[in-house]
Parts: structure tokens; sequence; C-alpha cells
């Protein structure tokens, strides 16, 4: 089916046989985070945008990575019972009471009353250490609504409080991805696939976070695995340069540790990109 790139950033460059939807308007108001109203709205929108059945949808920046929800909630409408696959060096659970935010969409997503499950893959972030720990939306992950898959990072903490189960720590990529692809054998739900980029060494593709220890072909030979049971999927974690009108947008995006692109390398970064991006693609389609 038509892949799709949503253009919010002018990040994603040209992809073999993508039907491209300008929505550069929409970039100060949804980047990092928005208003619920603002998700609901862009909601709607794409509702009227993107055709009955559709490809891959390419987002630009893990910035725009709370967008995955209205596109989880479009897929999953008509479905009984789907788990949800998201690969990312993040939880995007945390605490983020005021509005949706690129990091704290899975909750939502956990919610809805078709996803049976939310699985998010490669996390190697602090973000689920004993410091942050408190930051975590704790509900989905003691209903077995979420699980985080993590490695590198000490998760020794949930073990007292019984989330064990929920918070699953490995020694490496690799086993981490054995156990997860044995887990999910075990069924036969439909998934959709949800992938932020930053869950991937730098080496592969370089983006504006913090990243993971996954390498492409790695994550792509697990895609392999998931491409049968797929219903649907996108793509963000391109890079591009955030120039965010709002003070409260930038005070947190520096809090968060998020590091601007260096312009005169910008091109190269891109380039290798959407060098990933074509693999996904063919992999995501099965070609």
């Amino acid at each position: 089916m038509t892949p799709i790139i949503v253009d919010l950033d002018d990040s994603v460059g040209a992809l073999a046989g993508a039907n491209r939807i300008d929505l550069r308007a929409w970039h100060d108001r949804l980047r990092f985070a928005c208003s619920r109203r603002a998700l609901r709205e862009f909601g709607e929108l794409l509702d009227t945008r993107l055709p009955r059945r559709h490809g891959t949808v390419f987002l630009g920046s893990g910035d725009f990575h709370h967008l995955s929800l209205p596109l989880i909630e479009r897929a999953v409408r008509a479905r009984r019972r789907v788990q949800v696959v998201v690969f990312d060096n993040h939880p995007d659970n945390m605490r983020f009471p005021f509005a949706v935010h690129c990091g704290s969409w899975v909750a939502r997503v956990a919610a809805l009353p078709q996803v049976a499950r939310v699985h998010v893959v490669g996390i190697t972030s602090a973000d689920i250490g004993w410091a942050h720990a408190w930051e975590n939306r704790l509900a989905p992950l003691y209903r077995r609504r979420l699980c985080y898959w993590s490695t590198a990072v000490s998760v020794a903490w949930a073990r007292p409080f019984g989330l064990a189960p929920s918070i699953r720590s490995f020694a490496s990529v690799d086993s981490l991805l054995a156990a997860f692809l044995d887990e999910m054998s075990s069924g036969d739900d439909p998934v959709y696939l949800s992938i932020d980029k930053d869950v991937l060494r730098a080496q592969d593709a370089m983006t504006n976070w913090d990243q993971g220890r996954m390498r492409a072909d790695a994550m792509l030979a697990a895609i392999a695995a998931l491409r049968p049971r797929l219903i649907g999927s996108d793509v963000t974690g391109d890079i591009s340069i955030a120039a965010y009108p709002q003070r409260w947008k930038r005070m947190l995006a520096a809090a968060d540790g998020q590091s601007p692109p260096d312009p005169r390398t910008l091109g190269a970064w891109q380039a290798q990109q959407h060098a990933l991006n074509e693999r996904l693609r063919s992999a995501i389609a099965g070609a």
C-alpha cells in the first residue's frame, strides 16, 4: 500500500511511491507538545486527508511522536484486540498534565479499549531509572496494559513495587529482541507498529534526542517477524531544526536534553535518515 509522508517539518525526503501531505502550517502548534484539542483536531484532519487504506506514515521528527495517537486510534477503530509495538529509546509514558507531549502519549494508547497491550521496545533512557520512576504513569504498568523492554538502565526499583512483569531488563539488545519476539510469537493479535529512530545507535540514524543501542539491521529483522500481522505503522525520528515560537516549549525541550542539530552537518544526517527510511519502507511493506 502507498506510504504517506505527513510533512510537518520538511525533514522526510521523497520516498519511492509515497504520497506527501503538506501540513507544515501545523508545525508550530504541534511540535513537541500540543493541547488535547489540537491533537483531536489534527486527528479529524487526518481522517479527511488520508485514504481509507494506506502504507506506513512518515511523520518527521521524533518531536511529533504524539501524533501516532490519532493514527493508532484510526487503525484500531474497527478492531476488537490489537497489540501496539513502539520501538523507542524512551518510554513516552511520562506525566504531562497540561497537554499531550511527545514523551507522554503512550498511556493514552494503553487506555484504548481495543489495545490489549503496548510494548515499548529498546529503552535505554534514564527515564525509567529510579530517579525518574515517579514521573512515569504507573497505572498502565500495574494493569499490564503497558510493558517496557529495556537494557543498559537499572530498573531494580520495579521489583519491590510489583512491576517487574511490566518493566523488563535484559543484558543486551539482542537478548531483549529475542525475548520480545518469542513472547509475540505466542499470540496472533494484529499489531500496530510505531518507530522512533532514536532507539537506534547514532551511527545508524542521527536524531536530536539521546539515543539507544539497537542496530538498524536488528530492528529490520524484528519488523520482518512482525510484518504478517501489521495493520498499520508510522515512523518518526527524522532530524530537523526546531524553532519553537513558544517560550515554554523552548524551556521544556532544553530541560529534556534535546540538542539542536548542527546546521553544517544537517544535510548529511538527513541523507543518512533518508537511506534508512527507504529500508524501513521496504521492510514494512515486504518489498
